[in-house]
């Protein structure tokens, strides 16, 4: 399974962007699928994530109410819709896919850069 994320850039505060995570080798309906941060220096963090079979999200605190995980399996991608962001959400963003008999994320796409400035 490869992932790729993509989507992030520069926006200011209060500004929307829609993070894109796509497969080849798999198909992702089949997985379930996390977000995730990372600030140098910091641990990483779960953002959110969509389960493989029944849909259900979960997503951090600091993000509930912003960020929404969605799937579209016609297009073998998940997106996370990040509304209203702030700064404190500048961080690399990775997607990552969980197969149904691991308890691990064993795939990760390779990162982008999100960053929140005026």
């Amino acid at each position: 399974v490869q992932l790729q994320a993509s989507g992030g850039g520069l926006v200011q505060p209060g500004g929307s962007l829609r993070l894109s995570c796509t497969a080849s080798g798999a198909t992702l309906n089949y997985y379930a699928i996390g977000w995730f941060r990372q600030v140098p220096g910091k641990e990483r963090e779960g953002v959110s994530c969509i389960s493989s079979r029944n849909g259900n999200t979960y997503y951090t605190d600091s993000v509930k109410g912003r960020f929404t995980i969605s799937r579209d399996n016609a297009k073998n991608t998940v997106y996370l819709q990040m509304n209203n962001l702030k700064p404190e959400d500048t961080a690399v963003y990775y997607c990552a896919a969980k197969g149904a008999a691991s308890s691990t994320y064993d795939y990760w796409g390779q990162g982008t850069q999100v960053t929140v400035s005026s």
